[in-house]
């Protein structure tokens, strides 16, 4: 079972839009026999923590920014292994070296590569172009 949350293209969470009823930008997903899972999203985009308040004022006392890097969430179970909660990062987001939360580890950055319109995974045909993650996570057995 694979959980997927991401933040919109304007860097919030379907629970911080009072607008948003349903769930926004999450998903769950069983794998196929071989663990390999296919789905279709927006890119990821960079958004900043809430800085008011105590979160705020260690911020400014740290000198430091707000700022998380684009990343999409990922909460991964198996029957038999350990539940992974990971998130997985775009290579080339500026804030990268300077996560607010300090989440971000080389092994968690992927290229996502932009690919030209035209036929995309599975052959649907994408009018625009398109960025993809692929990406090989491990469960460790319990």
């Amino acid at each position: 079972m694979v959980d997927v949350w991401q933040s919109d293209s304007e860097g919030f969470y379907d629970v911080q839009r009072a607008d948003v009823t349903e769930h926004n930008l999450r998903g769950r997903f069983r794998t196929g026999p071989n663990g390999e899972l296919r789905f279709w999203s927006i890119t990821p985009t960079a958004y900043p923590i809430p800085d008011d308040g105590p979160v705020g004022d260690l911020l400014k006392a740290s000198q430091r920014h707000p700022w998380r890097p684009a990343h999409l969430h990922f909460m991964i179970s198996a029957e038999g292994y350990q539940p992974l909660v990971t998130h997985i990062f775009v290579d080339g987001d500026i804030y990268l070296d300077s996560d607010a939360v300090f989440g971000v580890k080389q092994s968690l950055i992927d290229p996502f590569p932009e690919h030209a319109a035209g036929a995309g995974p599975g052959g649907r045909i994408v009018d625009v172009p398109w960025r993809q993650l692929n990406y090989g996570f491990g469960l460790t057995p319990q």
